[in-house]
């Protein structure tokens, strides 16, 4: 019965994007669910932020709801510390590992690799983080990010970008998480500076400072600025590691949880090396 459903909600939600985007509007629709799923997420992708009809939304809400359950939940329950595996390093009762989807996780907070625009990634079915989550999420997660961006031009200018390490906080919507924390990393354009790591440590303490002072409890950090950042990825994770680490030194009451998400396997050895030190 729920398969049906959402086939239904499918194929509904691609002719109301199809319609609701105007340029694309004559596009041949696919006959196989995945297909369907690819053309979705790409006029999500596409879509500016603007309002949209409430049945379309109460319709992609309901589907990205169930997809979530598909694509599996991960609660923290599931996610061990590092202390029951053994590491002996300072605060392993409160720190995690864990590899995997970041868009599944059940917490209080996700961090979201933003751009300076804070509007999500546009290219159709990119594989970031950014365009991820925003694809999870809905639409509404794009047109919160606008209206805060807005009110910002307002205040210094139309020309105004996020600055680097500069947090901003939003629902997480259709998303397991509570919350999404969008940061816009360091970009290393030549070569690594001392400048460059001030700003991702920036990045990781500034996003603990704004989860407690929003009363978010546990949150998950993807790999900041690595990738077409082009952060060196073992000195990323060693500025990560040791930044929330000094934090929960300063704040031993901050967080009860932490937790390091990585996607590919070369940054899990990383970070293994690093946070199961005895």
């Amino acid at each position: 019965m729920e398969l049906t459903k959402q086939n239904e909600r499918l194929s509904y939600l691609v002719e109301a994007f199809k319609q609701d985007s105007g340029d694309y509007r004559d596009l041949e629709t696919p006959a196989e669910t995945e297909g369907k799923r690819r053309l979705l997420r790409s006029l999500m992708n596409v879509r500016p932020p603007r309002s949209a009809p409430a049945a379309m939304v109460e319709v992609q809400d309901a589907y990205l709801q169930a997809r979530a359950r598909e694509r599996g939940v991960v609660t923290l329950d599931e996610i061990p510390m590092l202390a029951t595996l053994g590491s002996r390093r300072r605060h392993a009762d409160r720190l995690s590992l864990w590899q995997g989807d970041i868009t599944r996780l059940a917490l209080d907070a996700i961090v979201n690799a933003a751009n300076s625009q804070m509007l999500g990634c546009f290219v159709p079915m990119h594989s970031c983080i950014d365009n991820c989550i925003h694809s999870y999420a809905g639409i509404q997660l794009r047109a919160a990010c606008n209206r805060q961006m807005q009110r910002l031009r307002a205040q210094y200018g139309p020309d105004y970008e996020q600055p680097t390490a500069v947090p901003m906080l939003t629902d997480g919507y259709n998303l397991p998480a509570k919350k999404v924390i969008h940061i816009v990393g360091p970009i290393v354009a030549d070569r690594l500076t001392p400048e460059l790591e001030l700003q991702l440590c920036q990045c990781y303490s500034r996003t603990l400072e704004l989860c407690r002072e929003a009363g978010l409890r546990t949150v998950a950090f993807c790999c900041i600025s690595t990738g077409v950042f082009r952060f060196p990825n073992e000195r990323a994770a060693e500025i990560a590691v040791q930044t929330v680490s000094d934090w929960l030194d300063r704040n031993p009451d901050g967080m009860d949880r932490v937790v390091f998400n990585v996607f590919g396997d070369r940054d899990l050895r990383l970070y293994r090396a690093l946070l199961m030190e005895n």
